[in-house]
């Protein structure tokens, strides 16, 4: 593409990215998704704050700020909400930067690995 051709991302595209860029802004938020993607099974608030060494509030909030664009998702157990990452919208985060970057796309997920929505409310 010549550089002259180039356009910029629609708008609610960006916004979009940048919500998932925004959520990623912060160590102690990409020492949780790391921790989830490592250990591979969801964890209590409890588990996340003794292997972040920070305090419950702190790990609840920003569980909040990752559960809203999707990179994490919370089940309810009994009273406890159990954490896990979300393989299919952590997938596309590498696909986003690319975008943005203005670099080729890496293949696409396909209509069948679409975000699930429903469930990072819980």
């Amino acid at each position: 593409m010549d550089e002259s051709d180039a356009v910029p991302l629609e708008r609610a595209t960006a916004a979009e990215y940048a919500s998932w860029f925004r959520a990623l802004a912060d160590g102690t938020r990409v020492q949780i998704v790391s921790l989830l993607a490592r250990r591979g099974r969801p964890m209590s608030v409890g588990q996340i704050t003794a292997a972040l060494d920070v305090g419950q509030s702190t790990v609840s909030e920003h569980l909040r700020i990752l559960a809203g664009v999707r990179f994490v998702l919370a089940e309810r157990r009994g009273t406890a909400s159990w954490y896990r990452i979300n393989e299919r919208c952590v997938a596309c985060f590498p696909t986003a930067a690319d975008i943005v970057m203005g670099r080729p796309v890496p293949a696409s997920p396909s209509a069948d690995d679409s975000l699930a929505v429903e469930d990072h409310h819980a």
